[in-house]
């Protein structure tokens, strides 16, 4: 892998995934126009150096030239799905609460198709379930807010999170402007 694609990868990580990155958010979802074999090598990076600071990145989906990269905080990641209203809603979609967060992903990766996305992701992002909810029942129009998510209800605290979520990702970039490597930056022992 180039320079160029390493700091490509590293600023489209950055921007989208900054909350996920620092510890604030349990995951993210983003979108690569790399090659596969560019991605492959990226991934199995990001794996030897930012799996002691909890976190994993993983190919979700490849369609023609794009790739859906899941990155998550595994214990965030964990305590989200296990959470009551959380378990219940990914039940109604075949989820059963003996699969572990990796068999859960897997069913969700299967369910991905080329355009297509299957409403639970949601869950799988973070997302408040009343939202996701809102979300499905008004076919993605008429929200209280559209931000990192559509907001269906509580839009104050929704505001809230996504000024937080925005404050990752200055940190993050200043972090990486004064010349940190992506994941030197995530290393970095500052908290949010």
């Amino acid at each position: 892998m180039s320079e160029v694609e390493r700091k490509s990868i590293d600023g489209v990580l950055a921007f989208h995934g900054a909350p996920t990155l620092l510890g604030v958010k349990c995951a993210n979802l983003i979108s690569f126009d790399m090659c596969e074999g560019t991605m492959s090598e990226y991934l199995h990076e990001f794996a030897d150096k930012l799996s002691d600071c909890g976190l994993t990145a993983i190919q979700l989906c490849k369609c023609r030239k794009r790739t859906l990269v899941y990155i998550y905080n595994e214990k965030m990641l964990t305590a989200w799905l296990g959470m009551p209203q959380v378990k219940q809603f990914l039940s109604e979609y075949g989820y059963t609460c003996d699969m572990s967060p990796e068999q859960k992903l897997r069913r969700l990766s299967c369910r991905m198709s080329c355009g297509s996305f299957p409403h639970e992701i949601g869950a799988f992002l973070g997302y408040p379930v009343e939202d996701i909810r809102g979300f499905i029942s008004n076919s993605g129009k008429n929200c209280l807010l559209c931000g990192y998510w559509k907001v269906y209800e509580n839009a104050e605290k929704a505001r809230q999170t996504f000024k937080t979520y925005d404050r990752c990702r200055d940190t993050l970039f200043d972090r990486i402007k004064s010349g940190l490597d992506l994941f030197q930056a995530v290393s970095k022992e500052e908290n949010m």
